[in-house]
């Protein structure tokens, strides 16, 4: 039959919707209609594994008008949000609200990756820890970087530098991060680093990835030691062995473990160092980021390289506080996660004790948290009591996306609404 694509979303906009059932327990999330701009809210019976309804904003006063006007949810299942917590206290107040167990486990690596942001740079100074694991022979380092190249980078770094005296001198006269987030023109995640930082945070030395030379990193490694540092017969007889790669990359590999000058360097140039070094000091830590997610995990998950790394930082005091608060937190709500056979429990003590030791550790990101968690200490706890999660609606929004994107990103939120509902 044909017809035109605008008599086909009259139709669709003109099509009645499913009727709305009441629900009893009720998951809340939000969604992005325009990742970064515009959100919206998605309603889902947690027992009917269907969507109820899409709000157009995620704000406290539209979410409890829609609560206000359909009575009978009993129970509310949310992320860590304080809108979405006002909204179901001001909407539902006889609901009983859920914290989601896997944001709890968020913003517990938010908050551990926020302290070991500040003091990186203090733990990198720690000495290194031999790991049991015997890792496969490769290479440790990248390949040397050129004097051009070299050049921009210690251009770049000296303007973090810059940057990042200007935010603490700001942030020490009293500023409001936002307002040098303002003024120096830089993303307020960005100022919340350097404002935190004990010292100028220093870019993680990367770890090369696998290479199709590290096969042969060990046979190279024994001729060059036997005084072999001719770079095109290395290259040949590893050639020989199957290697696929250029001489470029055996040339470089070489360039920086000759204990001689090349034939081919300038007569102008010997005596001197081909590539000038880097003056820092290397230390391979893992980022903020990595260790946040390792102190988060039970120790018998990690692998040899991951528990020196933390045994690594923990011989700084006050690292070994907060890695040993964060772990026991992140077991603590692992325990009730009813994907793992957990057994349904009623008691809160092992929680309250954290909770106590977390007020008065000393450490100020992980006392915040702790407040944090106080406040919203009902649905906290009620996470750690209940089987219920804002899983489903995790999954619901993924399909979500997918009308969306079918749609180009194009569409108006009442179209996409009823394709929601109606999909459902």
């Amino acid at each position: 039959m044909s017809t035109s694509p605008d008599t086909l979303l009259r139709l669709m906009h003109s099509a009645p919707l499913p009727p709305q059932t009441k629900s009893r327990v009720l998951g809340v999330d939000d969604w992005a209609l325009r990742k970064g701009r515009t959100y919206g809210t998605i309603l889902v019976d947690l027992e009917a594994h269907s969507v109820v309804d899409l709000l157009p904003d995620r704000s406290a006063p539209t979410v409890a008008a829609w609560l206000r006007k359909h009575r009978g949810v009993e129970l509310i299942a949310r992320d860590r949000s304080t809108e979405y917590a006002r909204a179901a206290t001001l909407g539902a107040p006889s609901a009983q609200q859920v914290a989601d167990r896997w944001h709890l486990l968020l913003n517990g690596r938010q908050m551990v990756e926020r302290w070991l942001t500040g003091t990186h740079a203090r733990l990198r100074a720690l000495p290194e820890v031999a790991s049991a694991e015997l890792s496969p022979v490769r290479r440790h380092a990248s390949f040397p970087r050129t004097r051009a190249e070299s050049r921009a980078g210690e251009e770049s770094r000296a303007c973090r530098i810059a940057t990042y005296e200007a935010v603490r001198r700001l942030h020490l006269a009293g500023e409001p991060l936002l307002r040098i987030s303002r003024t120096l023109g830089l993303a307020r995640a960005t100022v919340r680093k350097y404002a935190r930082a004990e010292t100028f945070p220093e870019r993680a030395v990367r770890v090369p990835g696998p290479s199709i030379l590290d096969p042969y990193v060990a046979y190279l490694a024994q001729r060059q030691s036997t005084g072999c540092e001719n770079a095109l017969a290395l290259w040949r007889e590893i050639r020989a062995k199957g290697f696929g790669g250029t001489s470029r990359q055996v040339h470089r590999w070489l360039q920086t473990r000759r204990t001689a000058p090349a034939p081919s360097t300038p007569r102008t140039r010997r005596g001197h160092d081909s590539i000038p070094k880097d003056p820092r000091p290397v230390a391979r830590l893992p980022s903020p980021k990595q260790l946040a997610w390792l102190c988060l995990q039970s120790r018998s998950a990690l692998t040899p390289t991951e528990q020196a790394a933390l045994t690594r930082i923990e011989q700084d005091e006050e690292a070994a506080r907060v890695v040993a608060l964060t772990r026991r937190f992140g077991d603590l709500v692992r325990e009730r996660g009813v994907t793992h056979g957990a057994e349904p429990v009623t008691s809160c003590a092992a929680f309250e004790q954290w909770l106590a030791e977390a007020r008065t550790c000393g450490v100020r990101a992980v006392e915040s948290f702790a407040q944090g968690l106080e406040q919203d200490g009902d649905a906290v706890r009620a996470a750690l009591t209940t089987p219920w999660s804002n899983a489903q609606s995790e999954g619901q929004i993924t399909k979500l996306k997918l009308l969306k994107r079918q749609m180009y990103g194009r569409a108006s939120f009442d179209l996409l609404r009823r394709r929601a509902l109606l999909a459902a």
